[in-house]
């Protein structure tokens, strides 16, 4: 057995943020496994977690130097790397670092010795699900454009016969079927809306009509499948985007609720509405814009407002999961856990990385930038 591994979950600096890295749950596994755990105090208040519920679970709540003699320092979003001094040479921060936007912090990590794990990196293969911080939060996401998008509308989402007359279902269009645009299927489905959507990736449309919706696809285009590595969507030929546009724009002058999911890794969010869309739709319309911190999905849409174009009203945020803080927090924390004990080693009392997933995550190692995504 080597010495004790030391574990710091810090509060979150970022603006907005209001998840935390751990929970009691997880803290106590981590004590499991033969950890210490030291958490700054109050990192877990804007989830709903006191000082009090970490230092049950075993947890050192400490004021200042959280991250003092720590192995490993958990975040949501990576902390800045003034944060970190006094950790051990070498330490791991294991969080969402976004790499491509925040480049400058992955430089400093490795200036300071220190071996990032950027976890939203981590592969789409199937023993690695139960670590994928995307898909617990996109899911979450998901459900919450539906509740932000039914509120804001201003009229019910489903049909309702009364003695004073029908109210008919609202029709909602969700363009993206990944985990966010499955779970706002499901959920605009449970609010009683008719539910269209669509994809670039043919093979979606199964998963589509199994929820109840019904499938917008091109059918005139062939052999374009859009799929890319690792499960995500890849950029379409000038032909579909053509197609897709023109069979878009008709379908969506006859919706009331629109939620767009896409994203590209490492990308700015591909159009997929524009201006000249927005305008057909009828007055009262909502779009959600899932995309909008990535530059936005929606012409128009801007980060955590509400803007009203052509009598519809759009909206988007910068960080749709940190709304829904508690749970967000939970999932986050069982993928942090997940992903540390299953490299557990108990010989040497610390998490010992495989090459297939320790490459693929790892931003930086021995004080250099090692990933080749962030290389050339």
């Amino acid at each position: 057995m080597g010495e004790t591994i030391r574990i710091a979950v810090l509060r979150e600096r970022a603006t907005g943020e209001s998840r935390v890295s751990a929970t009691p749950e997880t803290v106590k596994k981590f004590i499991g496994l033969g950890a210490t755990v030291s958490v700054e105090s109050s990192a877990g208040a804007t989830a709903s977690i006191a000082d009090d519920d970490y230092r049950a679970a075993g947890a050192e709540v400490l004021t200042e130097g959280a991250a003092k003699g720590a192995d490993i320092v958990l975040g949501v979003q990576g902390p800045e790397a003034d944060l970190l001094s006094g950790v051990k040479p070498g330490a791991w921060i294991v969080a969402g670092l976004d790499p491509f936007g925040r480049r400058d912090r992955v430089d400093a990590y490795a200036a300071a010795g220190l071996e990032a794990l950027a976890m939203e990196f981590m592969p789409r293969i199937t023993r690695a699900q139960s670590m994928d911080i995307l898909s617990s939060q996109s899911n979450l996401a998901g459900y919450k454009a539906v509740i932000v998008a039914a509120d804001l509308y201003g009229r019910a989402f489903p049909m309702m016969m009364t003695a004073a007359g029908t109210v008919s279902a609202a029709k909602a269009f969700i363009m993206g079927v990944g985990v966010a645009g499955l779970q706002a299927i499901a959920t605009a489905r449970r609010l009683g809306a008719q539910v269209s959507a669509t994809d670039v990736r043919s093979a979606t449309r199964e998963q589509i009509q199994s929820l109840g919706a019904k499938p917008i696809f091109v059918e005139s285009v062939a052999g374009i499948e859009g799929e890319g590595s690792g499960g995500y969507a890849t950029e379409m030929s000038e032909e579909y985007q053509k197609a897709q546009a023109e069979l878009v724009s008709a379908h969506i002058a006859k919706q009331d609720i629109v939620i767009t999911t896409a994203l590209i890794p490492g990308r700015a969010a591909p159009r997929l509405i524009s201006d000249a869309q927005i305008a057909t739709m009828r007055p009262g319309s909502v779009i959600f814009d899932l995309a909008v911190a990535q530059g936005g999905n929606v012409e128009g849409s801007v980060p955590d407002q509400v803007v009203e174009k052509h009598g519809v009203k759009i909206v988007g945020y910068s960080n749709t999961p940190a709304h829904l803080p508690a749970d967000a927090s939970a999932l986050f924390s069982r993928n942090l856990y997940n992903f540390l004990s299953a490299f557990w080693d108990k010989e040497q009392g610390r998490p010992v990385l495989d090459e297939e997933i320790g490459n693929a995550i790892r931003l930086t190692q021995g004080g250099k930038v090692v990933h080749e995504r962030l290389l050339g």
